[in-house]
């Protein structure tokens, strides 16, 4: 596959990937409206609700911060001796910051699993 078709896959890619975002934020939207309601009326049906739509959420984040880690690991991985500086400067950034978010969402679903008296607010980013 020639170097323009790749990238208009992974565009294609992104704008799936964009389109999950937007559920993923109207999820988080009744999320917080069922988070809200728990704390006016305490009622632990709607606690759990909410919990479930967070951990929801972000287990698709994360599966979606894995697929871009892998794209930048990939990319990362296959710099070659001629590429210029700049390309394997950006590339190894990118990387970085990929394995950084990734991170983050890991401990993101932690919190979300873990913190059964919503103590912490998290907020899907």
């Amino acid at each position: 596959m020639n170097e323009v078709n790749k990238r208009l896959q992974e565009i294609e890619i992104e704008n799936f990937v964009w389109i999950i975002y937007l559920i993923l934020i109207v999820l988080s939207f009744y999320g917080n409206s069922l988070e809200k309601k728990y704390f006016l009326n305490q009622n632990l049906s709607t606690k759990e609700q909410y919990r479930k739509i967070t951990i929801f959420i972000f287990s698709i984040a994360l599966i979606i911060y894995f697929y871009f880690f892998k794209d930048s690991w990939d990319a990362w991985k296959n710099l070659t001796y001629f590429d210029t500086e700049k390309k394997k400067n950006f590339t190894t950034l990118n990387f970085f910051a990929s394995s950084l978010i990734l991170i983050a969402g890991i401990i993101f679903l932690y919190i979300a699993i873990s913190d059964t008296e919503l103590e912490t607010e998290i907020a899907f980013t």
